[in-house]
């Protein structure tokens, strides 16, 4: 069996220093052009390959960080790891993905499997954290970052948007264009998300001397969605308007309207969604939406996870301003401006 190629031999084969090697496979580290052209010469000649849990375990530092996400049909969030990834991987980091199953007390497996890979960090997708795992990952000095959740635990920092001001826009918008009888087809109200929002809706109709004719929590599921829309509009009392708290539950419900029920959006009933996901600006659902600050999220989120990592500090949490985008689905007020 060929023997395994180790740093002293390139080193060896290079004719530079065993640190000179590491310093040219560490990313952000400091090596000339001569050196660095030297060593990936003679690893590509020897077939070497840097052996990154190794290194971690020597320096204390894997360079890995670990993304934890649920949700992942709902478009909102494969956007959320390719930028979460992309930004991350252009600060020299790799990128672990989890899937998160089952209820967020059922994460604490997948994390003790990140820390067993000696990750620097962790990103949490639409999941939460218990008790018991922040102070597992305080204790081992794993900085951890919620992605559009928060829960208000003074151990994790927290990147949202601000879902309680977008439940009062969408709460002035329908007001102002007329609508009633307005129906709340919520996210789960377990999470941060759809409780802000409800929040939001509801105090934002009660200002205007309004209150919904229901908050019905659907969990984020489009199917559990479309049941909640074929009850409330089969009713001889049915809504003039729906506010939906996610843009990929919104779109079961237009079409449970539309082709099983028959009625016009926005003529009959208008709709409103949540995220701003692609499919909203598609004509087929052209649907007046809430839009997530994703990008920014996403920046904000990298840059204070890798501050934590660089240098322990005090957990943050930072809520970023959406805005409503005014297509088709909902009826405007005479002074709208898209």
């Amino acid at each position: 069996m060929k023997d395994k190629v180790t740093s002293l031999d390139v080193a060896q084969r290079a004719g530079v220093s065993r640190s000179a090697v590491s310093r040219v496979f560490t990313p952000g580290a400091s090596a000339s052009k001569d050196t660095a052209a030297k060593v990936m010469a003679a690893a590509h000649e020897l077939g070497y390959r840097p052996n990154t849990l190794a290194r971690a375990v020597v320096t204390g530092q894997s360079q890995i960080v670990g993304l934890v996400v649920r949700d992942i049909d709902n478009q909102l969030y494969p956007r959320a790891v390719e930028g979460l990834c992309l930004a991350l991987q252009a600060r020299g980091y790799h990128v672990l993905v989890f899937m998160a199953n089952g209820a967020d007390e059922d994460i604490a497996p997948t994390i003790e499997e990140l820390l067993a890979y000696q990750v620097d960090g962790i990103v949490m997708a639409s999941v939460g954290i218990s008790d018991a795992i922040s102070s597992r990952c305080e204790a081992a000095g794993i900085p951890v970052i919620l992605f559009n959740r928060g829960q208000g635990d003074p151990r994790v920092s927290e990147v949202t948007s601000d879902n309680y001001a977008g439940g009062r826009t969408v709460a002035g918008y329908l007001a102002d264009g007329g609508h009633r009888r307005i129906l709340h087809i919520s996210g789960a109200q377990t999470a941060s998300t759809g409780r802000d929002r409800a929040k939001g809706f509801v105090d934002g109709l009660k200002e205007r001397g309004l209150s919904p004719v229901a908050v019905k929590d659907a969990g984020y599921d489009p199917e559990a969605a479309a049941t909640i829309a074929r009850r409330a509009f089969t009713a001889c009392d049915r809504p003039d308007a729906v506010f939906v708290g996610s843009d990929h539950m919104a779109f079961a419900v237009m079409d449970v309207l539309r082709f099983e029920l028959g009625l016009a959006i926005p003529d009959d009933v208008s709709v409103i969604g949540y995220d701003d996901v692609s499919v909203a600006a598609w004509p087929a659902y052209a649907l007046t939406t809430i839009r997530q600050p994703l990008q920014e999220m996403t920046r904000v989120a990298v840059d204070m996870l890798l501050a934590r990592i660089a240098q322990p500090a005090v957990p943050a949490r930072v809520v970023l301003p959406g805005h409503l985008v005014i297509r088709e689905s909902a009826r405007q007020s005479k002074g709208a401006v898209r």
